[in-house]
């Protein structure tokens, strides 16, 4: 339906008015109330798109960008990127489809740098929640809230640990925390389709038998997989032990 303009809209309801008999200074009322609704409308048009404006620039501090890489961003993740991968980030996004080494030198080091500040808050936080589990909870095992490893990244774990990936009512896994737990190896635990439920880890750890005494010293830690297995890229049957080398993970 074609929009009519506050003109028009004006004329309609001065005939309306003058068909139901009602004087001129109404009709002159209505034009006037017409002609203020048109500009009103007019006036929130033309502050939407200031507003948005604002929100990009806002947006596109938080990861250290520009205005300008903002809004290229944005057109990125509505093109083919964005729908073979709609969740990557902005700097991310902006490095695959660098136009230049010098910019995909640029948004590498503002991830690096942007990682670098989250590695730190996510330890700085799992170390607030050790200290308040051993306050609360000193007898029981405790789930670890480290991002744990993620394809291409060390995330934040320790160099050299193992990441052992396994899963429930599995014999094999179960032979093999024992076997790295044994030999006192630092071992990061995942259990595959653990739902975020901290019970359904302890309950496989007691099952598994381990040790309360290496989960507290972090000898040993419990995390839920989130989907690290599949995004590992990873294959094969359960246990898998992983070890990050040259920046990538590696099965052994």
């Amino acid at each position: 339906m074609r929009a009519e303009s506050p003109s028009a809209i004006a004329v309609f309801i001065a005939v309306s008015l003058c068909a139901l008999g009602l004087g001129a200074p109404n009709v002159a009322q209505a034009q006037a109330q017409a002609a203020r609704v048109g500009e009103t409308r007019t006036t929130a048009s033309a502050a939407r798109p200031l507003a948005d404006a604002h929100d990009d620039e806002a947006r596109a501090r938080e990861w250290g960008l520009r205005a300008e890489d903002w809004s290229r961003y944005r057109t990125l993740m509505q093109g083919p990127l964005g729908i073979y991968s709609p969740n990557l980030d902005p700097l991310t996004a902006l490095g695959i489809e660098a136009r230049s080494d010098e910019e995909r030198r640029r948004y590498a080091e503002l991830q690096v740098q942007a990682e670098a500040r989250r590695v730190q808050k996510t330890l700085d936080y799992q170390r607030a929640y050790d200290a308040a589990w051993q306050r609360l909870y000193p007898d029981q095992q405790r789930v670890a809230l480290q991002a744990g490893p993620a394809a291409g990244s060390s995330g934040t774990a320790e160099p050299g640990r193992l990441a052992l990936f396994v899963k429930e009512d599995c014999a094999a896994c179960d032979q093999r925390v024992q076997q790295l737990q044994s030999a006192g190896t630092p071992v990061d635990v995942y259990l595959i389709g653990s739902r975020g439920d901290d019970e359904r880890i302890r309950r496989w750890a007691r099952r598994a038998g381990v040790d309360p005494a290496k989960v507290r010293a972090r000898t040993i830690t419990l995390n839920h997989d989130g989907g690290r297995w599949l995004s590992l890229g990873a294959s094969g049957d359960l246990p898998a032990v992983m070890r990050e080398v040259g920046g990538q993970w590696q099965r052994q």
